[in-house]
Protein backbone atom coordinates (compact mmCIF):
# COMPACT_ATOMS: atom_id res chain seq x y z
CA UNK A 1 0.00 0.00 0.00
CA UNK A 2 1.19 3.50 -0.81
CA UNK A 3 0.24 6.28 1.63
CA UNK A 4 0.73 10.02 1.12
CA UNK A 5 0.19 12.21 4.18
CA UNK A 6 -1.65 15.38 3.17
CA UNK A 7 -2.02 17.28 6.46
CA UNK A 8 -1.83 17.01 10.22
CA UNK A 9 -5.37 16.97 11.59
CA UNK A 10 -4.58 17.31 15.31
CA UNK A 11 -2.47 15.98 18.18
CA UNK A 12 -4.57 14.31 20.88
CA UNK A 13 -3.03 14.24 24.34
CA UNK A 14 -5.77 14.26 27.00
CA UNK A 15 -4.23 12.30 29.92
CA UNK A 16 -7.55 10.46 30.37
CA UNK A 17 -7.82 9.29 26.74
CA UNK A 18 -6.34 5.85 27.48
CA UNK A 19 -7.01 4.20 30.86
CA UNK A 20 -3.66 2.38 30.77
CA UNK A 21 -1.59 5.60 30.92
CA UNK A 22 -1.13 9.00 29.31
CA UNK A 23 -0.60 8.76 25.56
CA UNK A 24 -0.20 11.12 22.65
CA UNK A 25 -1.46 10.52 19.10
CA UNK A 26 -0.64 12.60 16.05
CA UNK A 27 -3.50 12.13 13.56
CA UNK A 28 -2.80 12.77 9.89
CA UNK A 29 -5.14 12.97 6.90
CA UNK A 30 -3.80 10.85 4.06
CA UNK A 31 -4.47 9.55 0.56
CA UNK A 32 -3.65 5.95 -0.22
CA UNK A 33 -4.00 3.16 -2.72
CA UNK A 34 -3.80 -0.59 -2.31
CA UNK A 35 -5.14 -2.83 0.41
CA UNK A 36 -4.24 -2.56 4.11
CA UNK A 37 -2.40 -5.47 5.72
CA UNK A 38 -2.16 -6.51 9.35
CA UNK A 39 1.23 -6.13 10.96
CA UNK A 40 2.94 -6.67 14.29
CA UNK A 41 0.23 -4.74 16.17
CA UNK A 42 -2.88 -6.19 14.48
CA UNK A 43 -3.75 -9.59 13.07
CA UNK A 44 -5.74 -7.97 10.27
CA UNK A 45 -6.48 -4.56 8.79
CA UNK A 46 -9.38 -3.52 6.57
CA UNK A 47 -11.26 -0.54 5.20
CA UNK A 48 -14.57 0.70 6.60
CA UNK A 49 -16.88 3.26 5.05
CA UNK A 50 -16.92 6.38 7.23
CA UNK A 51 -20.68 5.89 7.72
CA UNK A 52 -20.32 2.20 8.64
CA UNK A 53 -17.59 2.12 11.28
CA UNK A 54 -17.59 -0.64 13.89
CA UNK A 55 -18.89 0.24 17.32
CA UNK A 56 -17.75 0.88 19.93
CA UNK A 57 -14.52 2.61 18.96
CA UNK A 58 -11.59 2.56 21.37
CA UNK A 59 -10.54 5.43 23.62
CA UNK A 60 -11.31 8.85 22.07
CA UNK A 61 -11.43 7.60 18.49
CA UNK A 62 -15.08 8.67 18.08
CA UNK A 63 -13.93 12.25 18.80
CA UNK A 64 -11.15 11.89 16.24
CA UNK A 65 -13.66 10.70 13.62
CA UNK A 66 -15.98 13.61 14.47
CA UNK A 67 -13.07 16.04 14.11
CA UNK A 68 -12.16 14.49 10.73
CA UNK A 69 -15.75 14.77 9.49
CA UNK A 70 -15.78 18.47 10.44
CA UNK A 71 -12.39 19.01 8.77
CA UNK A 72 -13.58 17.31 5.59
CA UNK A 73 -16.75 19.42 5.50
CA UNK A 74 -15.29 22.80 6.50
CA UNK A 75 -11.48 22.61 6.34
CA UNK A 76 -11.35 23.55 10.04
CA UNK A 77 -9.05 21.69 12.40
CA UNK A 78 -9.74 21.25 16.13
CA UNK A 79 -8.38 24.07 18.32
CA UNK A 80 -5.03 23.45 20.06
CA UNK A 81 -6.64 23.28 23.51
CA UNK A 82 -10.07 21.92 24.39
Amino acid sequence: MTVRLTTLLHVYSDPARDPRRATLSAVFVAECDGEPEGGDDAAEARWFDLDALPSPLAFDHAQIIEDFRRFRATGERPPPMR
